[in-house]
């Protein structure tokens, strides 16, 4: 018994052995490279885009939303009517009456960018100063969509998942870089939608990264859905959708935009 015990063990030490100079034999092959041109990658070639001429205008790629001199890529959300907001001296101004405008245009995952305007005449406190929203995907006529925060956040308080740059009712900001009315703002925005299977379900969730006024303030964030005023984001089955400017109905002076345009990153 005991010299079969041995020859057991003994069997057991050579595949032991046996493995341990395969491991070896492998890590060898996949030993470190010493010529620098191994881990150079040549194809595919990425294409050209030209920059534009100052920081904030339109790379080559880019789809023009609005120039400063007419709304003719948009429409009403309501009823996909032509946009009457009033367009003026290079700039659009919210038209609170004739409600929420969108692209004609459909999109899925993107980089935006536009510019935006509190009047020095504002007025009003928190929620009601200034308030409206982009909708990174409108899924809707109404509000439905998924939404970064519009508002005059310059010594304005409010709930910090609804202040400028937030995700609405989601995620507050990083930090508030907000400029005082009267003074230009910037949005950059990276858009990555949501992807649905064919039954519905949710496969992976939206991400969004923003930028205002250059400086970071979300980061590659998760969203837990679609905006709601009232009750949890939740997600609901689409493709691709446009981008849509809120007309909130809050009563103080509207804003306004400008250069406004769209990278497709499909």
């Amino acid at each position: 018994m005991k010299r079969r015990l041995a020859y057991v063990s003994a069997l057991f030490a050579l595949a032991s052995i046996g493995s341990w100079q395969a491991w070896a034999q492998a890590a060898s092959n996949t030993a470190e490279p010493t010529d620098p041109k191994a881990t150079e990658q040549w194809e595919p070639v990425p294409k050209i885009v030209i920059p534009g001429k100052h920081g904030s205008a339109p790379p080559s790629d880019a789809i023009v939303l609005f120039d400063g001199h007419d709304i003719s890529e948009w429409e009403t959300s309501k009823d996909h009517s032509p946009a009457r907001w009033k367009v003026h001296n290079g700039v659009v101004t919210v038209d609170k009456a004739n409600g929420n405008i969108q692209t004609k245009q459909k999109f899925k995952n993107y980089q935006l960018h536009l510019e935006w305007l509190v009047p020095t005449n504002i007025t009003g406190e928190g929620q009601k100063r200034g308030n409206s929203g982009v909708f990174l995907a409108s899924t809707g006529p109404g509000d439905e969509g998924y939404e970064i925060q519009v508002l005059d956040s310059y010594k304005n308080k409010t709930y910090v998942n609804g202040q400028a740059a937030s995700i609405y009712k989601q995620t507050p900001p990083l930090v508030n870089a907000m400029r005082p009315p009267g003074e230009w703002q910037t949005y950059d925005i990276v858009w990555t939608a949501p992807v649905f299977a064919a039954d519905g379900t949710l496969k992976s969730p939206a991400f969004v990264t923003v930028f205002h006024n250059g400086v970071l303030m979300q980061n590659h964030t998760q969203l837990a859905g679609e905006t709601f005023y009232i009750g949890k984001p939740k997600y609901k089955p689409y493709d691709t959708a446009p981008i849509k400017l809120q007309a909130h109905g809050d009563p103080s002076p509207s804003i306004s935009f400008r250069n406004i345009w769209v990278r497709p990153l499909d």
